[in-house]
């Protein structure tokens, strides 16, 4: 008789994959569109400067904690990692990432953008003529802001900003002052463009760049005169970003902040970047001065600043080069204020495809409605949308009750958001910081409304953030609707958000950090029964991560009893799939196109009887167990199919910007196999909604 198999332990670290690994594997995911011959040329630039800005990011705050715990201890995530091996793991990978960023750099985009007409010109390719004008830009624009400083006993080490140009320069020679030159750092301030744009009446083409960092290096011995330049070589260090205030500690949330920030750009360094023909005793001595090991060292083939190139996707004005524009859908006009609309039926706003004016119109009726009494909003990030913060600004000054949640811990929005909290607070708006140890990351508008002898309330929740700018780039969820238990959910959070009440029922919406969790797991675990006793039962579900080691398990269990579950997840994924019995009926796709997947969906089948979920929660711990979260269901029946189809369905069916998870972390591309026809979910929905 075969023995019966062993139950596996789902706790066993071998079933998780490591978080920081499976954020590099997106980035790979990113670069894979600069090297995709099918996306118009300078959009294919722009991908590669997102993989770069993301692999700074992952520096500055991922491999930082990474850091932290390395040094101080701290749980090890459910993939069994210590931090050590995480290091060199991550090392590894980054260090792969880096190569093939300067190969796609030098060996494709480079040369097909020159061959288009869009040259970035090297410094051994200068004719003359261009040799000619920079180094007299050199001398008019930039030598007259530069503070070089030669290394002695008198002049330490300077302090190097954090992402900041800077190169050190190896002299020979004595100085004016019959000091022995050795070693000096140039630091390129913020205030010089790294990127300059030729004359075309001095280089011939309309199109012609110089990197400052080329510029540098080629007429840094002006700024030695009488010594000679043996070398320079341009670095950049990255550092931890992460702020922290111990919120119980402090009176007052903005000011602790301000102190924090202005420490920010020359925290603990996490890499350094620096050009790959640099000297090893050099490298040694900046590894030395930055506290900083040998695996942390990334040698450069190009400018250690690449995603700077960014700026010439906006100097270049070649639409046949770009994505063709689109219009976004408009609500219909059909008579009647937008509150008569809502009072017929609940309105469903798919971004970009559908226009954010709707949700500004929302709030600048609202403002200058006499009925309106009050108003209450949560910011996240804004990107300092003038029209949001006017509307809200006159609201107030037309005598409603305005009330703002403003997140001043929004990452790398925090002095945009303190400044923000400045403005309203001087117009009359009641602002609140949130809850102490939470972050604020619920994506909520109320409207109170007299209408004859009752109020009515009006609300907006969705996916994404108040962000007219982000709203046009990335995919979100928005629904608004003067249902009434709706309505007095939201009204109990604000409460909740701006008072001191306890704990809340709510009826329609999940909350983190209280009922979302258990809610999630609950749905989860019905889905199995409803397998177990052979009825129907599926999952399927959009987030941003997955890391929750919870949830995780439970979809492990909702597996081995039968359950499909397909999961398109867009970048860090911990979950494992196709594990024979544990995963084997779990894939998990992710889809990387024009548009930056945001929304998060969820959608259970229940013998039936479907529920479905928009949410601003990714299934990650730090938003179902650390943060202020809300999760809304959709309850008319043909929105909530709209969802299903355009953001489940239409997704799943992608076959030309879809990954999908090995078991062992790796990421295969999914294409049209046989006489199968292309499908891009993103291009479906352009023709769709917009078309």
């Amino acid at each position: 008789m075969d023995q019966p198999q062993p139950t596996p332990d789902l706790r066993d670290p071998a079933l998780y994959l490591n978080r920081e690994l499976s954020q590099l594997e997106f980035n790979y995911r990113v670069l894979a569109q600069a090297m995709d011959p099918s996306v118009p040329l300078l959009e294919r630039l722009r991908f590669l400067c997102i993989s770069c800005t993301n692999l700074d990011e992952f520096f500055e705050i991922r491999v930082a904690a990474v850091r932290h715990q390395l040094d101080y201890g701290g749980s090890i995530g459910p993939d069994g990692l210590g931090a050590a091996t995480a290091l060199k793991l991550i090392h590894e990978k980054a260090s792969g990432l880096v190569e093939a960023q300067y190969r796609c750099w030098n060996e494709v985009l480079r040369p097909e953008l020159g061959a288009a007409g869009i040259r970035i010109l090297a410094r051994d390719s200068w004719n003359a003529r261009q040799q000619r004008w920079l180094r007299n830009y050199f001398r008019d624009e930039i030598l007259p802001v530069l503070s070089p400083l030669g290394l002695d006993p008198a002049h330490p080490f300077p302090r190097i900003l954090n992402k900041s140009l800077n190169i050190v320069v190896v002299l020979q020679g004595k100085d004016a002052f019959g000091r022995a030159g050795h070693m000096a750092i140039v630091r390129a301030p913020r205030s010089l463009p790294r990127i300059i744009q030729l004359p075309e009446r001095v280089s011939g083409g309309a199109h012609d760049f110089v990197l400052l960092s080329a510029v540098l290096g080629a007429f840094v011995d002006e700024l030695f005169p009488g010594m000679k330049v043996k070398g320079a070589y341009q670095f950049r260090v990255t550092r931890n970003s992460e702020l922290f205030v111990d919120e119980e500690e402090v009176e007052n949330l903005a000011l602790a902040l301000k102190d924090e920030l202005a420490g920010r750009g020359f925290r603990r360094a996490m890499r350094l970047e620096i050009a790959e023909n640099c000297p090893k005793p050099i490298v040694k001595t900046l590894l030395k001065n930055f506290e900083l090991p040998e695996n942390a060292v990334y040698r450069i083939n190009g400018p250690v600043n690449l995603n700077r190139v960014i700026q010439v996707y906006d100097l270049v004005d070649r639409p046949e080069l770009k994505f063709p524009p689109f219009q976004p859908r408009k609500l219909p006009p059909e008579g009647g204020t937008i509150f008569e609309r809502l009072r017929e039926g609940d309105v469903l706003l798919h971004h970009p495809f559908d226009s954010f004016n709707s949700v500004l119109e929302l709030v600048q009726t609202a403002a200058i409605d006499p009925n309106v009494l009050a108003i209450k909003q949560t910011l996240y990030r804004t990107g300092g949308d003038p029209a949001l913060v006017e509307a809200l600004v006159q609201a107030a000054r037309n005598g409603k009750d305005v009330t703002v949640v403003v997140e001043l811990r929004a990452r790398f929005d925090e002095e945009a958001n303190i400044l923000l909290a400045d403005r309203l607070q001087e117009a009359g708006v009641q602002v609140v910081y949130g809850v102490v140890g939470y972050k604020t990351h619920a994506k909520m508008l109320l409207i109170v409304r007299r209408e004859g002898r009752k109020l009515q309330r009006y609300v907006h929740l969705g996916t994404g953030n108040y962000h007219a700018g982000t709203a046009k780039a990335y995919t979100d969820i928005g629904l608004m609707t003067a249902d009434a238990d709706l309505g007095n959910d939201v009204h109990q959070v604000f409460q909740q958000l701006s008072g001191l009440a306890p704990a809340i029922k709510l009826k329609r919406l999940l909350q983190s950090p209280f009922t979302l969790h258990a809610a999630l797991i609950a749905k989860i675990e019905r889905e199995a029964r409803h397998a177990r006793a052979g009825r129907h039962a599926r999952i399927v579900a959009k987030m941003n991560a997955i890391n929750e080691p919870g949830v995780i398990r439970a979809l492990y269990e909702a597996s081995q009893a039968g359950v499909r579950i397909d999961l398109l997840v867009r970048g860090a994924c911990c979950l494992r799939p196709g594990v024979p019995g544990v995963s084997e009926n779990i894939r998990v796709r992710s889809v990387v196109g024009r548009f930056l997947e945001h929304s998060r969906v969820y959608w259970f089948a229940n013998n039936g009887a479907p529920e479905i979920f928009c949410a601003s929660a990714d299934w990650m711990e730090r938003n179902l167990l650390r943060r202020v979260e809300t999760c809304f269901p959709i309850l008319d029946p043909r929105l909530a199919g709209r969802v299903f189809d355009e953001e489940l369905a239409n997704y799943l069916a992608d076959n030309t910007q879809s990954w999908e998870l090995q078991p062992d972390g790796s990421y295969r591309r999914i294409r049209p196999e046989g006489d199968e026809m292309p499908h891009s979910a993103q291009a479906a929905l352009l023709a769709k909604l917009c078309g």
